[in-house]
C-alpha cells in the first residue's frame, strides 16, 4: 500500500507530529537557502554512545515524515563540537597518563590515544562516522574545528562581537554571582599553546571584530574573533550556530531543556529565526543512571549490534521517546521480538495503521517482510537447553520445525540464530540458576511427561500448549505458578516462551528427556 500524503498530514505517530510543526514554518514561503535543515549536534568528549545514535536515528524518522508531507529539500547536518577544550580525561581510553598533558587543548589538537588518528577528536568522529554509516543514514559531517577555522562562521562571529552586550545579558542572568565576574561568550585559543582559554575580555572591539584579553600569565593579547582564534561557550555556540547555518529542527535530551531559551535568545538577537525543538527523555544502565559518554556505562552500539540487528535498536528508538528507558542486554531481545511482530503486522494494517506502525519510520515506508519464523526468545531457550555453540545446531531444531526454512532463504531467522547464540554464551548462561521441583511440582512434570510420551498429534504450537495448560489447570491455580515452575526448573530461567511451542521447536522426546533429566536432579 502507498500511502496518501492526506493520510501522513493527520497522522499522530510523533515524528509525523514534528515534521507538521516544521512545514508550519514555511507555510507562507519556502526556506531563502532552499532546504530545510535539520541538525544533531556531538560532543566528541568520549567514545560515541547509543544515545548520539538514537539522536540521529529520530531525527532521521522526523525528516522522513517531512519529506512524505512536503515537496521542500532537506538535508541532515551531523555537527560535532570537537574544537571544545578536552576538561577531563576519559575514563574509557587507553593511554591516560600522556591525554592528561593536553587538557584544555581542543579535541582535535589532543593525539589520538588510539593511535589511529591524527588527534582524538578526529578518531571519536571516525567512530561517530562509522556507526552512522552502518545504519545507512544520509547525513552531511560538519566538524566545529574546520567550521571555525575556514570562516564559514565569520559572519556570525562578527555579528556576536557586534551584539555583545546583548549575548551577555542573556547569559549572565542564568549564571551565579562568583561565575559572572569572569565569563564571556568567547574563548580565545592561546596564540602560544594553543589551549582554550577561559578568561574574561578586557574589551570586545566590534568595529574590528577583535577581543582583548590577559592570559593565565597576565599577558594581554588581542585576536581576531574570526578564522578560528576564538570560539564560542557552548551555550551562544548552540544558538549562534543555529543562526549560522539556519537550522530547522534540532533535538536534544532532557537535560538541554532548561536551556532552550537561551540558546532561542541568542539565535534571536543575532538575527535568526530558532529551529523548532523536540526534547526526549535520557536513556539509562540498568542501574536507572544516566548514560555517560566518559564513563561507558550502558550498551554502546557495538554491543547491541554482537547481539541483535540494526533494525531492532532503530525500532528501540522509535518507541516513547520523551520516556526515560533503561538500555541494557536484557532489553534486546524484547525488541527484537516486538519489531518482527510489528513487521508482520504491517501488511495487514490501513494506511492509518501502517503510518503509525514503528516499521514505516524504520524503514521510510519500504517495509520488507518477516521469515523470523521462530520468535527470537524462543531462540534463546533453544540455545540455553540445547548449550549450543554456533547456530548450526540451532538449525538441526529449526528444520525440523520449520521444514521450508533455510539459511538462505530465511536470513533474518539465520542471524538471528547466530545472534541468540552469542547471547547465550555471554548473558543467559553465566546467570543460569536451575532448582529443584517441589513436591506438587514433582507430581505436575511427571504427569506432563506421561501425556508427552502417550502423545501422537502433530508438532503444533497450540496442540502442544493445549497439553501443557491441561497438565497445569489440574494442579495450580493461578497457572502462573506452573509456568514459572517450568521455567525455572526446565529452563534456569525467570521466564521463558509459550512452553508449547518451544517443545515444539526442541522435540517431545527432547523435552521428556529434559524432564527426566530436572526429575533427576541432574539440572539444579
Amino acid at each position: 500500500m502507498t500511502q496518501s500524503r492526506d493520510a501522513a498530514l493527520a497522522s499522530k505517530a510523533w515524528p509525523f507530529e514534528e515534521a507538521r510543526r516544521v512545514l508550519k514554518r514555511y507555510e507562507k514561503a519556502p526556506p531563502e537557502k532552499g532546504y530545510v535543515l535539520f541538525e544533531t549536534g556531538y560532543g566528541p568528549s568520549g567514545l560515541p554512545h547509543i544515545g548520539t545514535f538514537g539522536e540521529v536515528a529520530r531525527t532521521t524518522m522526523v525528516r522522513r515524515a517531512f519529506e512524505m508531507i512536503s515537496d521542500i529539500p532537506t538535508k541532515l547536518i551531523c555537527f560535532s563540537d570537537d574544537l571544545d577544550g578536552m576538561r577531563k580525561v576519559p575514563g574509557n581510553v587507553p593511554n591516560q597518563d600522556e591525554l592528561a598533558k593536553y587538557l584544555q587543548m581542543p579535541l582535535t589538537s589532543v593525539p589520538d590515544p588510539f593511535g589511529t588518528h591524527d588527534s582524538f577528536g578526529g578518531h571519536n568522529n571516525a567512530m561517530l562516522m562509522r556507526f552512522l554509516d552502518t545504519f545507512g543514514f544520509d547525513y552531511e559531517f560538519v566538524s566545529s574545528t574546520e567550521f571555525y577555522g575556514s570562516g564559514q562562521f565569520d559572519e556570525v562571529l562578527l555579528r556576536c562581537a557586534e551584539r555583545y552586550d546583548d549575548i551577555m545579558k542573556i547569559m549572565l542572568k542564568s549564571l551565579r554571582e562568583e561565575r559572572r565576574q569572569t565569563y564571556s561568550i568567547f574563548l580565545p585559543m592561546h596564540p602560544e599553546t594553543g589551549r582554550v582559554l577561559y578568561v574574561p575580555m578586557k574589551h570586545v572591539d566590534a568595529v574590528n571584530g577583535t577581543v582583548t584579553f590577559d592570559d593565565e600569565e597576565g599577558r594581554e593579547w588581542t585576536l581576531p574573533v574570526t578564522g578560528g582564534n576564538v570560539k564560542l561557550q557552548w551555550k551562544p555556540d548552540f544558538g549562534a550556530r543555529w543562526a549560522a547555518l539556519g537550522v530547522d529542527f534540532e533535538m536534544y535530551g532532557k537535560d538541554h531543556s532548561t536551556n532552550e531559551k537561551i540558546y532561542d535568545g541568542i539565535c534571536r538577537v543575532l538575527g535568526a529565526r530558532p529551529p523548532e525543538h523536540f526534547t526526549y527523555e535520557l536513556f539509562l544502565d540498568d542501574q536507572g543512571q544516566k548514560i555517560s559518554k566518559s564513563s561507558g556505562n550502558g550498551v554502546s552500539i557495538d554491543e547491541w549490534l554482537t547481539y541483535a540487528s540494526t533494525e531492532s535498536l532503530s525500532y528501540f528508538m522509535y518507541q516513547k521517546p520523551k520516556t526515560a528507558k533503561r538500555m541494557y542486554f536484557d532489553v534486546i531481545p524484547k525488541a527484537v521480538d516486538e519489531y518482527h511482530q510489528q513487521l508482520r503486522a504491517y501488511p495487514g494494517q490501513d494506511e492509518k495503521g501502517q503510518l503509525n506502525n514503528p516499521v514505516w519510520h524504520i524503514h521510510a515506508g519500504d517495509v520488507p517482510g518477516s521469515n523470523l519464523v521462530v520468535p527470537f526468545a524462543m531462540l534463546l531457550n533453544l540455545a540455553s537447553v540445547s548449550g549450543a555453540e554456533d547456530k548450526d545446531q540451532l538449525w538441526g531444531f529449526i528444520r525440523r520445525y520449520a521444514p521450508d526454512a533455510s539459511p538462505e532463504s530465511h536470513p533474518d531467522l539465520d542471524n538471528a540464530a547466530g545472534f541468540a547464540v552469542r547471547y547465550f554464551q555471554d548473558f543467559v548462561k553465566p546467570k543460569r540458576v536451575f532448582r529443584a521441583p517441589s513436591e506438587q511440582e514433582r507430581e505436575a512434570l511427571e504427569a506432563l511427561r506421561a501425556e508427552l510420551a502417550a502423545y501422537d498429534g502433530a508438532l503444533e504450537d497450540e496442540a502442544l500448549q493445549s497439553v501443557v495448560y491441561a497438565v497445569g489447570r489440574e494442579r495450580f491455580d493461578p497457572m502462573r505458578g506452573w509456568f514459572t515452575a517450568l521455567y525455572e526448573v526446565l529452563l534456569g530461567a525467570s521466564q521463558g516462551p509459550r512452553f508449547g511451542g518451544f517443545i515444539a521447536l526442541y522435540g517431545v522426546d527432547e523435552t521428556i528427556a529434559l524432564i527426566d533429566a530436572a526429575l533427576a536432579g541432574e539440572l539444579a
